[in-house]
């Protein structure tokens, strides 16, 4: 893209806010290197609507460093749609599958891509926990039905822990996924513009990869690329592409996986708004690859569009311009002769 006014939007209202700020300052700043003119949009809550700060800023595109709910769940990208103007990431449908953990392992099942068995539940199963958790064993792992990074997710191993671990993701949603525990190593993807770019291992110091091992220096070790068999790390990432197209994403994005010892591999998620802070897994798949941060945030700007068809901001612009003037005063006598549907709309 040529070097045009870009709006970093950031912010938002989710539990994920500063890890979206850091990610916006990071982002801002690479692309000011490079000659961009930028933006900071900063969205707060009790401040100006995403709409007002987009339209206030007059830029060409937004660059979304929003995560978690209300910017990564398809709200924010409907709104660019309607107004008309090129986002980064996922459209406004991949954006809400990926971001709700139900729908996208309904849709990993319908693609046959692997993922841990799981059930749903809502406050209503407190009262018969174990008929509803039945058989399903333990360790298991309780997680909010649409939150990321990991947030208010929990490692349960008996029936007590887990109505706990359920009352706590309940604070973030009004449904819980109860997934099987797979021990395994974990594996991240990272994708750009449907081409892989590459893979990066990560141990953390617990079980599960928590906020804390993914946001604080030190929590974590970094293997790229990951200590697996080549043949194995091509499979692994076969599957991780597959997994990104059964959603539907486009731009950027990481798939989670889970990798066996057994020969078998699993899809956790795939995020369509991967971070982009200093510990963030992209930007490191990406160095691997023998792209700088700064090289990365201008492919991830080269891909920003509008997905839904509708005419872009300019081309809007444009045909006003071309339009004669109309009075689209209605007088009384005229309503009557109005189609009834017009009548009622009006």
């Amino acid at each position: 893209m040529n070097k045009k006014r870009i709006g970093v939007l950031m912010g938002g209202w989710s539990a994920e806010r500063e890890v979206s700020l850091r990610t916006g300052e990071g982002v801002a700043a690479a692309l000011e290197a490079r000659g961009h003119r930028v933006a900071r949009l900063v969205w707060d809550q009790g401040g100006p609507g995403v709409d007002e700060l987009v339209r206030d800023a007059g830029i060409d595109a937004v660059f979304l460093a929003l995560h978690g709910r209300g910017g990564e769940d398809g709200c924010v990208q409907g709104m660019l749609e309607l107004l008309g103007v090129p986002y980064t990431g996922s459209g406004v449908l991949a954006s809400a599958l990926a971001m709700d953990k139900l729908k996208a392992k309904e849709m990993f099942r319908l693609h046959n891509v692997p993922t841990p068995p799981y059930y749903v539940a809502v406050r209503a199963d407190l009262g018969e926990l174990e008929e509803v958790h039945g058989s399903f064993g333990f360790p298991c792992i309780v997680k909010p039905r649409r939150e990321g990074s990991s947030v208010g997710v929990t490692k349960v191993g008996s029936l007590a822990e887990l109505a706990s671990a359920i009352e706590r993701g309940l604070a973030f949603d009004d449904h819980v996924l109860v997934e099987r525990f797979v021990r395994a190593t974990e594996v991240h993807v990272g994708i750009l513009a449907g081409r892989v770019l590459g893979a990066v291992e990560v141990v953390p110091e617990g079980d599960i990869y928590t906020y804390d091992a993914k946001y604080q220096s030190g929590r974590t070790q970094y293997f790229c690329p990951p200590r697996i068999p080549a043949t194995r790390l091509r499979g692994v990432m076969n599957l991780a592409e597959r997994a990104a197209r059964a959603l539907g994403c486009s731009g950027a994005c990481r798939v989670d996986l889970l990798v066996t010892e057994g020969e078998n591999e699993y899809v956790l998620e795939v995020n369509t708004l991967p971070g982009m802070t200093p510990t963030s897994l992209l930007p490191k798949i990406a160095a691997a690859a023998g792209i700088d941060y700064g090289a990365l945030c201008e492919a991830i700007l080269d891909d920003a569009r509008l997905h839904a068809g509708l005419p872009s901001a300019e081309e809007r612009a444009a045909a006003s311009r071309r339009r004669p003037p109309q009075n689209s005063e209605v007088t009384f006598e005229d309503e009557e002769s109005l189609p009834l549907a017009r009548r009622a709309a009006g």
